[in-house]
């Protein structure tokens, strides 16, 4: 697919804002945990139950899909790979280590999305392609160190149990990579609605049988306004529609281009520490921003499976008509 279509920009602006609602989401779900009523866990618990929620509402306002059995065992496979895995092993993950060590870890996941597209979908690894992998990640890894000057000493601090932190981020973004290769075919077969509904109600009754208690057992009367407002902001914004928008770009772009996307929430997050007076501008996160657009579009330039394989039948063409 030509990533300069109109197809191809709507993934790419997909994308974009599902990652910058996540960027947006880190410091928001700081915000929320701070005040000790609400952990981690029970965040992912709410951006599950709610994004079911509302994804079967908004399915009563289209025409039903009919979704076979074999069809509905692949949706399962899905949820667990991009929702139960992605999400359960990093809030243990992070648990574990520290928010550095983790932030470091998720720039991983397009160098991931590349090496699985190769082995899977066949697709090139090029080295225009390299380059942008390594551009993109040098630049969000600039951002999150520039932010974390402390993060080795956290990570010191955590003892152990930082290694097995460390992995099950790592497992994270494996899983979520796996996901947008193994499943980017399959997503055109189904309205976004119906491939959502049936992911995040199969997430669901995983996560109950551990989360249950916790959800009971919480005191929500207790929750002020701004705490409110910021776990209705995650469910909606950065769980409802950002699956959404995932789901969109994933028809539309190459499972390595997505994946560059993961850059952005680094960015956004950067951008919300100095709009806030948290962090300050300078020279190292310029140069930051501009690598990771360079990384973008290096990836998004690249040739794909299809531009290679049309290339060698136009010069197979070529060459019989020659010798014609």
């Amino acid at each position: 697919m030509n990533n300069g279509s109109k197809e191809g920009w709507q993934g790419h602006a997909a994308m974009f804002g599902a990652n910058a609602m996540w960027g947006l989401m880190s410091p928001l779900v700081k915000l929320v945990v701070a005040g000790g009523v609400i952990t981690p866990l029970l965040v992912t618990d709410l951006r599950i139950f709610g994004a079911m929620i509302l994804f079967w509402i908004a399915s009563l306002f289209r025409k039903q899909e009919h979704v076979p059995p074999r069809d509905l065992a692949k949706l399962f496979g899905a949820s667990l790979l991009a929702i139960v895995l992605n999400q359960g092993c990093f809030v243990f993950g992070v648990g574990l280590t520290s928010p550095g060590d983790a932030s470091i870890i998720t720039t991983s996941m397009p160098l991931w999305a590349m090496i699985l597209a190769a082995l899977i979908l066949k697709e090139p690894i090029t080295s225009r392609k390299v380059a942008g992998i390594a551009a993109g990640a040098g630049g969000a890894l600039l951002l999150i160190l520039s932010g974390q000057p402390a993060a080795a000493a956290n990570s010191a601090a955590a003892g152990n149990n930082a290694i097995w932190g460390d992995l099950l981020v790592l497992l994270a973004q494996v899983n979520y990579a796996l996901y947008i290769v193994l499943f980017k075919n399959f997503v055109n077969r189904y309205s976004l609605i119906t491939i959502m509904k049936w992911m995040f109600t199969y997430a669901f009754v995983c996560m109950l049988p551990f989360s249950a208690r916790s959800l009971a057992a919480t005191p929500w009367t207790t929750l002020d306004a701004t705490t409110i407002g910021a776990l209705c902001f995650i469910v909606v914004g950065a769980t409802f529609l950002s699956y959404m928008l995932v789901v969109i770009g994933q028809k539309r772009l190459r499972p390595t281009v997505a994946g560059m996307y993961n850059y952005i929430q680094p960015l956004v997050a950067c951008i919300v520490a100095v709009s806030l007076g948290m962090d300050s501008f300078n020279t190292a996160k310029g140069i930051a921003v501009a690598l990771i657009f360079g990384g973008v579009w290096l990836v998004t330039s690249s040739r794909s499976r299809a531009d290679l394989e049309k290339q060698q039948q136009s010069a197979a063409g070529t060459s019989s008509a020659t010798e014609q």
